[in-house]
Formats: C-alpha cells, structure tokens, sequence
C-alpha cells in the first residue's frame, strides 16, 4: 500500500500536543473529595464503567488518524510488465595447444582463460553461447546453448595436457578454430552473431588461412573478437623430464598482425592480455560492446483503499456519541445548570443540535472534502 499524498501523514505529528493537552485538562477537571481516611473505600468494587473513561478520548484519537490516512489518499498497485529479450548468438573459441600450459598467467594460460570465460557466460543468461576448441585440428565441445550449466561443466572438463596425451593434434589451427565456429553460426536466426577467439600463438596448421576463415566470416555477418593472450618476452614454461617437472623459458610469439586482420575484416577488436587482471577486464569490454536487447512495458493499475479507513472512523464517532450520551454522560456544569433551570427547552435543543452535528454532519463534512479532493487531483 502507498499513499498519493504522503505528506498529510505530518499532521499525525499534532496528536502529540493533543494528548498532553488531554492529560494536562484531566488533572485540572478530575473532581476530588477530602476524607480523613480512605480505609473503608479499599474493599470497594470498582465500575465497569471506570475502565470506559478514556474510551472516548481512544476513540476520537482513533477517528482522526483515520481521517489523516484518508486524506493522505492509500492506494494499493498492481504492476506487471512484459519484457521481450533479443539474445545474441556466441560462439568461444579456444586455444587449447600445449603453449597454453605456460604459466605467464596464474595457475596457466588455459586455465586462466576458462575462470575468466565461465564469469562472461554467468553474466550472460539470455545468450545462446557455444564453445570450440582447437589445436593442430578443431572440434566442437559444446553447440550453441541457453543451458549454460552444461556448457560450464563441458568447459571445465577440458585438460591442459589434451594435446600432449594425443587426443587432439597439437599446434595452433587459427583458421580452422574460426572455421568450425562459422559452422554453428552460419544457421543462426540471431541478429548478432559474435565469435570471441583466444590463442596464444601463430596459425602454423591447418587447411584454411585466418583471413579465409575471417572472410567466411564476415560473409555470414558474423563479427570476430580475438585475444591474443601472453607476456611479452618468455613465458615459463613446465617440462616434464626424469627429474620431475623443470620450467623453461620459452619465447611468446603472438600473431599480433593476423589477429589485427580477423578482428577488422568483420568489424570486431582485438586485444592483447599479459595477466589474469587484463583478461578479465578483455572480457569486461567485449560484454559491454555486445549488450542483450530488451524491450520492457510497464503496466501499472492503482486503486483507491480509503472506504476502510472511512469506515473506521465513522464507526468511532458514533461509538464515542453513544458512549458519552448513555452510560458516561457527565454531570451538567455550572453554565449548562443554569441554562437547565431557567430555559431547560434551550438545554435539551442544545444537546439535540450537538448530537446531530457531530454524529451526522460532521462526517457529511468530511467525506465531501474528500471527495473534493480526489476530483481536483483527478482533474
């Protein structure tokens, strides 16, 4: 529930001054009687009609912060959207040679490159994302899929000695990597068709050149983001020998200028990560250059929630004139006694007016300003 007018729930700040003013007339009116003693009074019963008191007091109290709510307008919404979400098709292709177990970047270059890919496909749920691997030949790990906790599992299963056990060729197949990832994408409904691929190394296998593969590429009007990932300079390297493990510095050599190629023949970027830091911020700026469509309307219903609050307040009005005109009626002051005596006609009509001005015409009053009210602002 909200209320159009908040700022008529200030006013609930004045029931503070009232209720001392409240207390402050009690003391000063509440009759008193002197005895010697208050001894034979101790066993007394007590009234019902003593814990009714200050009924009428709790229940003006009541009625005015009803009164206040009411023109503070509650009203309860009802929001629903509908949302249409245009995702974009992308495939990952990874080099997945024995050059990416150098350990330039923390704990390797591949394993780096997959905690870093797995965070871009997290923050990507409405995408169809797919994923190629390569070395001295390609193949497709995962096709294009929204279920990216199989594709998270099919991407973490993948071994940095893959191509030292021979399960693939080793070296690096830039063109076929582009090619098989063209292959998924060439189909594709999609309006954006992206291919983000990562090597650390030189295309040196392989029956179809980078460029080839780029302009197959840019045929299908799929645009090609690549990372070349290394340090400048040597990078070690783990070799196993009878000794056990033995690291040497290898040189990196990146294709800087084929990679240039790729990403400007189909109008991506290319970029170049020596860290784990500058890989993550590589795929911070191609998530920002390829943003998801969507397509939000807002529907928004809100109805008035006042009768309630109208009810109430009514209700405790009527109570507090019945309360005070039946079994707490007060005894006549020293004025209304002798109005009672000289003129009890005038007594009578006076209560009669009061009666009938506070329980009619004053909740009349009320509901008309509110009324005026909700016009003028509807208007």
């Amino acid at each position: 529930m909200i209320f159009a007018n908040i700022e008529y729930l200030f006013l609930l700040v004045l029931l503070i001054p009232y209720i001392i003013w409240y207390v402050m007339k009690r003391k000063k009116t509440e009759p008193t009687l002197q005895v010697s003693t208050t001894r034979m009074y101790m066993k007394a019963p007590k009234s019902w009609k003593i814990y009714l008191l200050h009924a009428p007091f709790v229940l003006r109290t009541v009625a005015i912060i009803m009164v206040i709510l009411i023109l503070a307008r509650p009203q309860t919404t009802d929001n629903w959207q509908n949302t249409e979400i245009e995702g974009i098709d992308i495939m990952l292709a990874v080099d997945v040679s024995t050059s990416m177990l150098a350990e330039d970047l923390k704990p390797n270059r591949l394993e780096a490159a997959k905690q870093v890919a797995s965070e871009f496909i997290n923050g990507r749920p409405n995408d169809n994302i797919g994923l190629t691997i390569f070395a001295g030949e390609s193949f497709t790990q995962c096709p294009l899929t929204v279920d990216h906790g199989v594709l998270l599992n099919l991407f973490n299963s993948i071994k940095g000695d893959i191509a030292q056990r021979g399960l693939i060729e080793d070296g690096t197949a830039i063109g076929m990597g582009i090619a098989n990832a063209v292959t998924r994408l060439k189909d594709s409904k999609a309006k954006s068709k992206v291919i983000i691929l990562l090597t650390d190394g030189s295309n040196n296998r392989g029956d179809i050149s980078p460029l080839t593969a780029a302009e197959i590429a840019k045929q299908f009007g799929i645009r090609i983001y690549t990372i070349g990932v290394g340090t400048n300079g040597t990078a070690p390297y783990p070799m196993q020998t009878y000794a056990g493990t033995q690291y040497v510095n290898v040189p990196v050599e990146i294709d800087e200028k084929t990679l240039t190629e790729i990403a400007g023949t189909t109008n991506g970027n290319y970029f170049r990560a020596t860290s784990n830091s500058k890989l993550k911020e590589v795929y911070q700026e191609i998530d920002k250059l390829e943003k998801t469509k969507l397509n939000v309307k807002e529907f928004s219903k809100r109805e008035e929630e006042y009768q309630v609050f109208a009810w109430i307040a009514f209700f405790c009005i009527l109570l507090e004139l019945l309360l005070r005109n039946s079994v707490l009626k007060k005894i006549p002051s020293k004025k209304e006694s002798h109005v009672s005596i000289c003129r009890p006609e005038l007594l009578y009509y006076s209560s009669y007016c009061r009666f009938w001005w506070r329980c009619i015409c004053i909740p009349i009053i009320t509901a008309a300003k509110i009324f005026a009210n909700m016009v003028i602002r509807h208007c």
